[in-house]
């Protein structure tokens, strides 16, 4: 058996190391049905894809269409990844579904009023020009 401090090879039976004093601790290897068995091998995730934020699409309606909706969208857009990360999937789900919704109202609400805004100056037009 080998010395673990000073590497000197002492007999079975020692106790002591023979060459520095130090006790000898024999040491056993499991045999190796005991041992469990190897996991196998699964590469590391380095990239979890998370819901999509919809931030570009609130930023550019809140910049074009409708101001008070838009930023209701970019809340929710900035809540997403903070949330996934968190392990909230359930709730960046819903941070993501409510960003689209927002962005889609704040979208649909230019079109309403550039519609009525038509009407009413075709309406003027109309009426202006039978007088």
């Amino acid at each position: 058996m080998y010395c673990q401090k000073c590497g000197h090879e002492n007999s079975d039976r020692a106790l002591q190391c023979a060459a520095c004093g130090e006790i000898l601790v024999p040491v056993t290897k499991p045999p190796m049905d005991t041992l469990p068995p190897a996991a196998p091998y699964a590469p590391a995730r380095t990239h979890v894809v998370g819901p999509p934020n919809h931030l570009v699409w609130a930023i550019l309606v809140t910049l074009f269409c409708c101001l008070p909706g838009g930023i209701v969208a970019i809340v929710y857009a900035a809540q997403v990844d903070s949330k996934f990360m968190a392990g909230d999937v359930a709730g960046a789900q819903y941070a993501s579904d409510q960003a689209k919704l927002w962005s889609w109202i704040s979208a649909g609400s230019i079109l309403v009023i550039a519609a009525g805004y038509f009407l009413l100056v075709m309406a003027a037009v109309i009426s202006g020009g039978s007088q």
